[in-house]
Parts: structure tokens; C-alpha cells; sequence
């Protein structure tokens, strides 16, 4: 989708195969349906960048970085620092990647 809510510039298909691609499937799945999920917010915490590059991000929630640590410390306290740096990790790789699937 893009900024508006229309059909993405660049096909889904080029974006999935990049990593992270089905995090940011879910998150932009989970953000459309309301759910907070860990992919959902991760996606919500890069939202400037992604729509930047052309992803159709829909509206988010605020403060989205702390609500993940919050979910993520809810299930696991003990891990959720180091999940927390992967999932944003994975966001980082396929923000890297997006210009090559342009």
C-alpha cells in the first residue's frame, strides 16, 4: 500500500524476499487490523523511513519503540532487551535492502 492507502509503487512480491520482509508483512497486516503485536510496532517505530522509501505504512500508534519494549518485557523480562535489538535489527536489514528491490 502507499502513503494513501493505495497500491504500492513497488509489487509486495519484491519486498518479500528481502530480509525481514515477512516482519514487515506482518507488522503492516497487524498495524492495518489494529493489533499490537511486536511486528506490528516494530514496523510502527520505522514508519518515516519505510514510507520515505515508498512502503505504505498505515497510521500508527504513538510512542510505538517503548510500547514494544513493554509487550516484549510483559511475556519475557529477562529477554526482552536482546529481542528487542533483533527485532530491530531484522527492520534495519530490510530498510537497508529496500533500495536494491526499486
Amino acid at each position: 500500500m502507499s502513503h494513501d492507502g493505495s497500491p504500492e509503487a513497488v509489487p509486495w512480491a519484491m519486498y518479500e524476499r528481502l530480509p525481514g520482509g515477512d516482519l514487515v508483512e506482518a507488522g503492516l497486516r497487524d498495524l492495518r487490523a489494529g493489533e499490537e503485536t511486536a511486528s506490528a510496532l516494530v514496523v510502527a517505530a520505522s514508519a518515516t523511513r519505510l514510507r520515505r522509501e515508498g512502503v505504505g505504512v498505515p497510521p500508527t500508534p504513538p510512542d510505538p519503540e517503548h510500547r514494544l519494549y513493554r509487550l516484549l518485557a510483559r511475556s519475557n523480562p529477562d529477554s526482552a532487551h536482546g529481542r528487542y535489538n533483533a527485532l530491530v535489527r531484522r527492520m534495519v536489514s530490510f530498510i537497508r535492502a529496500l533500495p536494491c528491490a526499486s
